[in-house]
């Protein structure tokens, strides 16, 4: 069940950075400033936190069954991707964009909802492995890229669509949404105030905007840094090897995942998610050092920074469900979630800005401030006696 599971989630989940994959192509054929490229990708977290908000507010997940959602769901994804490939200009390609995250939204939450559905013990190593091929299905444009040269970007695109599609049938093939599966947890506007109050919410709250500063800006932009960096020294055309470390390091976070879901029960959210900040943060400095070196040096770093960055990505969900009242879970996770995506947009966008000022070797740098950040954030929570409600809290 649970490699039903993540492949229809691998799968499903292929178009989030189709367009990021073929960004020059597309700058070039609808004649693009350089800018434009960010929001190819800002564009999809906008329509996600849109699709997220609907979700929940209207509880949807309830309306259908997790499985007819995500089938849906993925299908307007692969629809709206596709359309991408053909649309005649980039107003209609960011609005298909904004309809290909607004769908994701309803394909990544509801994929957590069925694995809980099915799994109550080990629960924790299940979400973790389905965030994995989250990871793997994003990265999957990139290897596809590499694969085919620079200029058929449509195929890349249409590849995308394909997966999507194929991930919406395949999650039919469950039988049920689960014995454990629960309705959907309400959301309420006015509890809005009263959860940003709550201390120890908010502390895991900004250890998640800390690890979503960093996490969407450096999946977006990796590419672009591996060819400058191929271009630092002397690679005049590097071709498809950007695409392919890319790939690499993207769908190396599915490692991360699956050790963070194993660890995060046995030695504490907090400890886990400040551990894999701290090293993804390391990372972030790091990576200016080897900038210009042969790959030999510069890719170990960078598949260990895609390992570290996305492990402790389903953490900072469970740990909020745990810390909520539980009549405001809904509530609770729908607002995190939002907060996340709203900054990344921001990072997603400066990011390209500061590299046109400064060059990139040292602007992935930047990224640090939000582990460092997160990392004192959920230190605190863990001295809080609120902890002893998260798995391990304590050890």
């Amino acid at each position: 069940m649970l490699a039903l599971l993540a492949t229809a989630e691998l799968l499903a989940m292929a178009p989030w950075f189709s367009a990021s994959a073929v960004a020059p192509a597309l700058v070039a054929h609808w004649h693009l400033g350089p800018a434009a490229a960010a929001w190819l990708t800002i564009t999809v977290q906008l329509g996600f936190v849109a699709g997220a908000l609907t979700s929940a507010v209207f509880t949807i997940s309830d309306l259908l069954s997790a499985r007819r959602l995500i089938a849906v769901a993925a299908t307007v994804a692969a629809l709206a991707t596709a359309a991408v490939a053909f649309a005649p200009g980039p107003a209609s390609g960011v609005a298909l964009r904004v309809v290909t995250g607004a769908a994701l939204a309803c394909v990544y939450p509801p994929g957590m909802k069925l694995v809980a559905g099915w799994y109550r013990e080990g629960r924790g190593a299940a979400i973790g492995i389905m965030v994995g091929a989250l990871a793997i299905g994003s990265a999957g444009p990139h290897l596809v890229r590499w694969v085919l040269p620079a200029d058929l970007w449509r195929p890349v695109m249409l590849a995308a669509a394909t997966a999507a599609l194929a991930g919406g049938l395949l999650v039919l093939a469950i039988p049920n949404d689960g014995p454990y599966a629960s309705r959907a947890p309400v959301f309420s506007w006015s509890a809005v105030p009263r959860l940003l109050g709550e201390r120890a919410l908010m502390l895991a709250n900004l250890g998640y905007l800390g690890h979503m500063w960093e996490l969407y800006a450096m999946w977006t932009w990796i590419a672009v840094f591996v060819a400058a960096s191929e271009r630092a020294r002397g690679v005049v055309d590097p071709g498809g090897v950007p695409a392919l470390v890319a790939f690499a390091v993207i769908a190396s976070g599915a490692v991360g995942c699956w050790l963070a879901g194993r660890w995060a029960d046995r030695y504490g959210r907090t400890l886990v998610t400040s551990v894999a900040m701290a090293i993804s943060g390391t990372c972030a400095l790091a990576v200016g050092l080897v900038f210009g070196q042969p790959l030999v040096a510069l890719a170990p770093v960078l598949v260990v920074w895609g390992i570290a960055i996305v492990a402790d990505s389903a953490q900072f969900s469970t740990a909020v469900s745990e810390l909520a009242p539980p009549d405001l879970v809904g509530t609770a996770l729908t607002l995190q979630t939002c907060m996340g995506f709203l900054l990344t947009c921001l990072t997603i966008y400066f990011l390209p800005a500061v590299a046109g000022a400064l060059g990139w070797r040292w602007t992935m740098s930047l990224l640090a401030i939000g582990p460092a950040f997160g990392v004192w954030a959920m230190l605190a929570l863990r001295r809080r006696p609120e902890a002893v409600r998260l798995a391990g809290g304590r050890a």
